[in-house]
């Protein structure tokens, strides 16, 4: 009869030992090696395969390491956790480090019986984690069994790679270019969304009716909608028709009020109160019509709803918050400001004349088609603004918008002229998607206008260059002064053929057999992405351009790009400047294209940003006055972004253009006049507008601060994981003394941008296996020519380095190794770490043995699916005074406090060894109290799960936690006290 083996028990199998998981069964265990991550876990048949208990081996008395040896192994034992102690059961095994303020909305989260939330914290703040920290918790917990991500297609793969990387949530793709390969692979009758638990759904793709019931029919238990604010429209506005049906799926995924929903947007509102108002209907029906000037209805929404500006977090858990001292603050190293330089171009002689031709043919045609009725006129207005924006933004754009035939010249009516060319045309901030928005619009409508079109178009190609093309020279001229300050800039054109043409004339070039040399220089590399890419394969392009750039501190790379990666991507790694090529008609897309780089993780203080404008073509001096100035001002002011009002925004542009086209065609001073003072008009009910906008939101933003969690309450929970999983001192004082005794060359970092505790570390003088276990996490090429590796402080780092967190990759694979040869007596190459220790030094005046104990403790929580059984481990210190038969135990801070102590003269081995062995077999003496403390830190286990869960009594009914006895003695480590030093002198846990 097979043995049955509970969660957490310790087997033999495969000649080596494992831990049981909680998913195993009476014929099949679940097992992940001793000390082994996630990855190593496999399940064993005790029928077929000999598996036998395991006691933990004691510590070998000749294996003897010096003072640093019981901090490494304690150190390296807790980086290995998958599953550590604390009220959250997830922490430990994601590859994430979440900074304190992340911690916030999943405290929220946990209280709700049915997590219900928006997430509207600021852009870069890291959203993404918080909402990917929610759902791998309730996942974790059993209180969700699956997950769908719904968000843009551009987005998905970013989604994906998020998901897997950081929190080990392996999500199929459900996009219009994967569903039919998926389908073929169903059985009959069954869903993908039953087949597939974890999903990254477009939300254009299942909005659709087709699509849409099937979803909603099968829909996960855990949804998160990214940016939210697509999916609702104010009450006053006509909204589309792509976004009333995202509203419509939303609004039946989130009629199951048992189904867990997490908003996510930087944008709740956009300035319109109605908008907020149906995203919070989402949330939870009431919050749509509750009075939010009422204590009770604000006391409402804050369970639902965070939203903070980077300067909230910029500094938290400081005295500032209320904390009586700054021993858990946390600094986030955001980019302090962008600093703003608006420089002008001037046209040259043939572009200005190209230019009036141009304005004037668009002014006749719109006035000759004011007479022929409504369709007919907006067609003509659509062709207008394709034709002058293009004509602003390049010639090879220009050339390509007046040989190519209007999307609005098909259009049945004004209505279906409107839909058509606005799109291409106009730069709103509730665009159904960037994708496609990038292509050059055309401008031909009727067939007699060829010919003097195509002479435009000719006249257009020949400017190319930077003699007819002043915007290009000016360009090539402030791009040079950023590449000499050190800057790494992405230039943003509004058009595809933009973007081609600016990247072609700013790369070498080859003429006649001949390569002729880039204006910017050889040791920088251009390259550009646009929407003809996929959203992978420019992701692919953007690595490419960081790897052919290389670690060389003279090279620099430039990207050009359009609004494709204007959302979602971050690019703060390898890009600290931006350069609007185009100006956008609307101020947002500014802001998002600038969000790209300024960003937690962007190494720049500060970050530049350039903006190039036309001094006399008519368009860019009004856009940049009226919507550009204005929207940087009211961030400056708020400290946040506020959406331009996209129908007061819109009748500015369109008096812009009536006003160019009168001029142009008329010249009429009464007609420009008029036409000035309708601009006039239009402006000023802009700034009114947006104005009071920017005070609704100021006023809202300080109506629903965050105030459901206090700083307090998070500092408590960051001191429990600390104390649990480790601190970052701790994480970084142990990767500098393993790869020190590994025989790893450690430099400090100097000018690399980071603080004064990075450093870079050669690890071609380390052993054999640590260099194989970090070859694939670094790189094989690193590790062969043994390049530095850099270490940096800040968790967010840049590809091919690596943070001081213990979630780390190389971070992981060292305290892997440094472990498993602790362990293993008979590793070869250095062994930092040892179970054993005797350590002469004058921090003790009494004979004081130090314990590294591993307590294991089975959790039974309670979810909506049932019991879900878990195992915790925990790895503490105890220390005691005397022999273990009368010892006189520490307290934890004395325990901890003999890490620290160093040794004031050597150990003879021999007497070392003596002493260890008796002490060893002593330890069976000190059961009683290892068991008694196990007892005490199950309690305080089972403490946290309820506090975090406070506000639901049903989550914490039937919670359990009981310790598995006895706990693994780890390491054992003696401390004399040094004869030659006088008895007078305090040594640990005595006073003077």
């Amino acid at each position: 009869m097979a043995l049955t083996y509970s969660a957490g028990s310790l087997v033999t199998a495969r000649g080596r030992e494992w831990v049981v998981l909680p998913e195993s069964a009476t014929d099949m265990l679940v097992l992940r090696p001793l000390g082994g991550s996630d990855d190593d876990i496999a399940a064993l048949f005790p029928a077929f395969e000999d598996v036998k208990g395991a006691e933990f081996a004691a510590p070998e008395p000749s294996d003897l390491g010096d003072q640093r040896a019981a901090g490494l192994l304690r150190t390296a034992l807790r980086i290995g956790f998958r599953s550590g102690a604390g009220p959250f059961r997830s922490l430990a095994g994601i590859a994430v480090e979440p900074r304190a303020y992340q911690l916030v909305p999943l405290l929220m989260a946990l209280r709700q019986q049915t997590v219900r939330m928006l997430i509207s914290d600021d852009v870069g703040i890291g959203k993404t984690i918080e909402a990917g920290l929610i759902a791998s918790e309730l996942l974790a917990q059993g209180e969700a069994t699956g997950l769908a991500v719904l968000c843009s297609p551009a987005l998905a793969e970013q989604w994906q790679g998020e998901l897997r990387s950081k929190f080990g949530i392996d999500a199929e793709l459900i996009l219009a270019s994967t569903v039919s390969r998926l389908e073929r692979g169903l059985d009959l009758g069954q869903s993908l969304f039953d087949k597939y638990p974890h999903v990254i759904v477009s939300t254009d793709f299942i909005k659709s009716t087709r699509h849409r019931d099937d979803f909603v029919k099968h829909c996960p238990d855990l949804v998160i909608v990214d940016e939210a604010h697509t999916c609702v429209a104010a009450d006053d506005t006509s909204a589309s028709a792509q976004n009333q049906l995202r509203y419509e799926l939303l609004r039946r995924v989130s009629e199951d009020m048992t189904r867990h929903l997490l908003l996510v947007t930087a944008t709740p509102h956009s300035g319109k109160e109605s908008a907020f108002r149906n995203l919070l209907g989402l949330v939870k029906p009431e919050l749509a019509t509750v009075s939010l000037d009422s204590e009770a209805g604000r006391k409402l929404l804050a369970q639902h709803f965070v939203a903070r500006k980077r300067a909230d977090v910029r500094q938290y858990l400081t005295t500032d918050d209320g904390l009586a001292d700054d021993t858990l603050a946390e600094k986030t190293a955001f980019p302090s400001d962008r600093f703003f330089k608006d420089e002008t171009y001037k046209l040259s002689p043939a572009y200005r004349a190209l230019l009036d031709d141009a304005i004037a043919y668009a002014g006749e045609r719109v006035e000759e088609a004011g007479s022929q009725g409504k369709r007919q006129a907006r067609i003509a207005w659509w062709s207008a603004i394709a034709l002058l924006r293009s004509l602003v933004s390049s010639p090879r754009a220009a050339s390509q918008t007046l040989t190519t035939r209007s999307a609005a010249a098909i259009a049945a009516s004004a209505e279906e002229a409107d839909k058509l060319g606005a799109p291409l045309n106009s730069d709103a901030a509730d665009s159904d998607a960037m994708e496609g928005q990038d292509v050059a619009p055309g401008a031909e409508t009727t067939e007699n206008a060829g010919a003097r079109l195509k002479d435009l178009a000719a006249r257009a190609k020949k400017l190319e260059g930077v003699e007819g093309d002043l915007k290009l020279k000016a360009l090539i001229k402030h791009l040079k002064a950023l590449l000499a300050d050190g800057y790494n800039p992405i230039v943003f054109c509004r058009y595809i053929p933009t973007a081609e043409y600016v990247a072609a004339e700013l790369s070498d070039k080859e003429i006649d057999g001949k390569k002729r040399r880039g204006p910017l220089g050889t040791k920088t590399v251009v390259k550009a992405v646009t929407g003809t890419l996929s959203p992978q394969q420019r992701l692919q392009r953007i690595e490419e351009l960081a790897a052919e750039a290389g670690e060389d501190a003279a090279a620099r790379r430039v990207l050009i790009a359009t609004d494709c990666l204007s959302e979602g991507v971050n690019l703060q790694h390898h890009f600290d400047a931006v350069v609007h090529y185009d100006l956008a008609w609307n101020p947002t897309r500014h802001d998002q294209r600038e969000g790209r780089v300024d960003r937690y993780g962007q190494r720049r203080d500060q970050v530049r940003i350039i903006t190039l404008y036309g001094d006399d073509n008519g368009i860019d001096g009004k856009v940049l006055e009226v919507l550009i100035k204005k929207h940087r001002q009211i961030k400056k002011d708020l400290g946040i972004s506020v959406s331009v009002p996209d129908e007061t925004s819109a009748g500015v542009t369109d008096a812009i253009v009536e006003w160019l086209l009168m001029r142009g065609h008329r010249g009429e001073q009464e007609g420009l006049f008029a036409a000035d003072e309708v601009m006039d008009t239009k402006a000023a009910q802009l700034e009114k507008d947006w104005n009071s906008a920017a005070d609704r939101e100021k006023a809202s933003r300080s109506r629903f601060a965050q105030r459901s969690i206090h700083p307090q309450e998070v500092a408590r929970e960051v001191g429990a994981i600390r104390e649990s999983l480790g601190s970052a001192g701790e994480i970084r004082t142990f990767v500098r003394e393993s790869l020190g005794a590994l025989g790893g060359v450690l430099r400090t970092a100097g000018d690399s941008g980071g603080s004064g505790d990075d450093f870079t570390a050669q690890v071609g003088g380390a052993p054999a296996g640590l260099r194989d276990a970090l070859a694939p996490v670094v790189g094989a090429e690193i590790i062969e020519h043994d390049r530095p590796i850099p270490f940096r402080s800040d968790p967010a780092v840049a590809r091919g380095e690596a943070a001081l967190v213990r979630t780390d990759p190389v971070v992981g694979a060292l305290a892997a190794h440094v472990l498993n040869a602790a362990l293993d007596t008979q590793a070869e190459g250095e062994r930092p770490a040892r179970r054993c220790g005797v350590v002469t030094t004058d921090a003790v005046t009494t004979r004081t043995t130090l314990l590294l104990a591993r307590y294991r403790f089975h959790l039974t929580l309670p979810s909506r699916s049932g019991e879900k059984q878990l195992v915790a481990e925990d790895a503490r210190l105890l220390a005691f005074r005397g022999s273990p038969k009368n010892a006189e135990w520490l307290s934890q801070e004395e325990a901890v406090a003999l890490l620290d102590a160093t040794a004031t003269e050597n150990t003879d081995p021999h007497f070392g060894e003596r002493t260890m062995t008796r002490i060893l077999g002593q330890l069976p003496e000190t059961t009683a109290h290892l068991e008694s403390y196990g007892d005490e830190l199950a309690t305080d286990l089972d403490a946290s799960h309820r506090r975090v869960r406070t506000a639901s009594g049903e989550i914490v009914r039937g919670l359990s936690v009981t310790a598995q006895k006895p706990a693994d003695i780890l390491g054992a480590y003696v401390y004399l006290p040094d004869a030659s030093v006088s008895a007078s002198v305090p040594a640990v846990g005595e006073s003077a």
